[in-house]
């Protein structure tokens, strides 16, 4: 019996040791995790890096002050705090898409004190190529925050070239306007406005080379607004182009063609182009 009792104790004790070698030759046979290194992004051609900058800092809409910035800015805007170099190579791409001179009439800073570019450092305010002057809201209580005052910072934008100006209405030549334009107002008190802050920001940026209308379909490009607006900038010696909505370059006449009509006009049904048909009664 002794012997037997032995043999089992040999046995129980050899166990965990093969288990231990098994381990240690699976650990050695393994290979060492090797370092990963980072992307030399620096290493590219700059203007790749400027592409790169493009896809990630720019956005569908021109920048402006509304309540999701920290869903739509925000996030791009932490590749500024990459590095230093990182940051002076972003930030000039970020500002050269187009920034709202005022503030949209949708959005909760629309009567803010202190528009966008106010808020702007100067170095940020230098590198801005493009901005937006968006005009029609607001035409019965213009709010105080759009004038061209020095405060804003339109003598430091000594990067921009381009003027874009947007007018969702014009309420100088309708009668369903007449009853709401305010106190001691005349149906050129808005237009007078609009020509002020056009001369205002040509005045200030000398810079500046291209203004560009572009408008909804219900504003005319021979009424009294755009008119006085068309004959400032010639005036002032700029270049006149209009926007990609109107296509006022195309046709002076054409009423404008957007979403569903602009569809409906290029459609056409079957192979082959609509004939005229003579019908004789």
């Amino acid at each position: 019996m002794a012997p037997r009792h032995k043999k089992m104790a040999s046995v129980a004790s050899t166990a965990p040791s093969s288990a231990m070698s098994s381990r240690m030759t699976s650990r050695a046979s393994s290979p060492a995790p090797t370092k990963r290194q980072p992307f030399r992004f620096f290493d590219l051609p700059s203007e790749l890096r400027l592409r790169i900058y493009e896809y990630a800092l720019w956005t569908p809409k021109p920048v402006d002050l509304v309540s999701d910035n920290f869903r739509t800015i925000l996030p791009r805007l932490a590749l500024f705090l990459v590095s230093r170099r990182m940051h002076s190579e972003a930030y000039p791409v970020f500002y050269a898409q187009p920034i709202r001179l005022f503030p949209d009439a949708r959005s909760r800073f629309y009567k803010t004190k202190k528009p966008l570019l106010q808020r702007l450092p100067t170095k940020y305010r230098e590198a801005i190529t493009t901005l937006e002057l968006q005009l029609g809201p607001g035409w019965s209580r213009i709010p105080l925050n759009q004038n061209t005052r020095s405060q804003l910072g339109l003598m430091e934008c000594k990067s921009l070239r381009t003027l874009k100006v947007f007018i969702e209405l014009d309420p100088t030549n309708d009668m369903i306007f007449e009853g709401f334009r305010g106190d001691n107002a005349t149906s050129d008190t808005y237009k007078w406005h609009c020509v002020q802050l056009l001369a205002g920001i040509m005045e200030q940026v000398p810079s500046l080379e291209v203004v560009e209308f572009d408008a909804y379909p219900s504003v005319a490009k021979n009424g009294p607004l755009v008119s006085a607006l068309i004959r400032k900038v010639k005036e002032g010696g700029k270049k006149l182009v209009y926007g990609p909505l109107r296509r006022w370059d195309k046709d002076d006449n054409e009423p404008g063609l957007i979403g569903l009509e602009a569809a409906m006009a290029s459609m056409v049904i079957g192979s082959n182009a609509p004939q005229s048909v003579a019908v004789t009664a």
